[in-house]
């Protein structure tokens, strides 16, 4: 059995790596749109998202509140669990990157506690509390990104209906520079909150904290993770999203990264965990859809749909079953 400081090092790495791969799988979100439409070249549009995802990290603790109090009960469960969870995420996520894509690891995150924390302590580690803002959330980025996205493309075709290509192009070429930073803050204030939130409980697990509170150099560490992993990039995410889901203009991809960037910020701010890949998508789809729903490459969509579907037992079973194996052994 491994000694209790050297077992919370180990925790602690396996979650920055988490992080870090955070970072590296969801980067497309913020620049997928913007890099497809050529608004910015891929080095442009990284620098970006890997200064305002580490920004919107350190933007507040309601999201990382919620993952590291409300998932599962930390009276009840150990650093083990937590170990179990991370080697979830790093597993499954790096697996759908290799296939181009893109998931999401707030459901690999809340999935791997789950089943970590089934194996043990049972459905009484469970908080419901928590989980109802993750159904919630599941709303949030499903039906507000997708009917987000589909009204305002909506509204800004009637209002640009008659004006030149050109010139819409050259005006939403700029602004989707704003969008698409918004998007990158926005991603980091959730997603990057949520390890966060894990680090925290971490620390607290292995008496480091008196009560759960999460001190300033743990957001600063974990936002930086991020935001070098951001900057390694996902190109094979950026491809699924920004070319082969639908064709991007400008304009398409302003109202996609906006919508998402308001969905999720709303949420963030009210403590529910969202899934920024899924926000972003059902957004891309929505405004997809508003030329014509063929102008969607709906087996590409059925792709991602299923890799969303799979993440959350793919998961909670890797976590159940590396709790198991941890234990059996004694090696935690």
């Amino acid at each position: 059995m491994l000694d209790g400081n050297l077992l919370l090092l180990l925790v602690l790495g396996l979650i920055l790596a988490a992080e870090f791969v955070n970072g590296w799988t969801d980067s497309p979100n913020a620049i997928a749109t913007v890099v497809s439409t050529r608004v910015l070249s891929p080095y442009q549009a990284l620098i970006m998202a890997t200064v305002l995802n580490a920004i919107g990290a350190m933007s507040g603790t309601a999201v990382a509140a919620t993952i590291g109090k409300d998932i599962v009960r930390p009276e009840i469960i150990n650093l083990t669990t937590v170990a179990a969870a991370m080697v979830g995420i790093i597993v499954w996520s790096t697996l759908a990157w290799y296939y181009g894509l893109p998931t999401s690891e707030s459901h690999a995150l809340i999935a791997g506690l789950t089943g970590a924390g089934l194996a043990t302590a049972g459905p009484e580690s469970l908080v419901w509390a928590g989980w109802s803002k993750v159904l919630i959330g599941l709303l949030f980025s499903s039906f507000l990104g997708f009917f987000g996205g589909l009204l305002l493309m909506a509204i800004l075709y009637r209002g640009l209906a008659h004006s030149r290509p050109g010139k819409v192009r050259r005006i939403f070429g700029r602004l989707q520079i704003l969008s698409a930073a918004f998007m990158a803050f926005s991603h980091g204030s959730n997603d990057g909150q949520k390890f966060i939130g894990v680090f925290t409980l971490a620390l607290l697990l292995g008496g480091i904290l008196p009560e759960f509170r999460v001190p300033i150099w743990v957001i600063l560490l974990c936002a930086v993770t991020m935001g070098v992993g951001t900057a390694v990039g996902g190109w094979r995410i950026v491809r699924t999203m920004g070319l082969r889901l639908t064709k991007l203009e400008p304009v398409h991809g302003f109202a996609a990264e906006t919508a998402a960037a308001v969905t999720i910020e709303v949420a963030t701010r009210l403590g529910i965990p969202v899934s920024t890949t899924q926000t972003i998508n059902t957004a891309i789809i929505g405004v997809g859809a508003t030329r014509r729903l063929s102008a969607v490459r709906w087996g590409v969509t059925f792709e991602i749909v299923t890799a969303w579907v799979l993440t959350f037992p793919v998961c909670g079973v890797i976590g159940w079953l590396v709790t198991k194996i941890l234990i059996f052994f004694q090696l935690v």
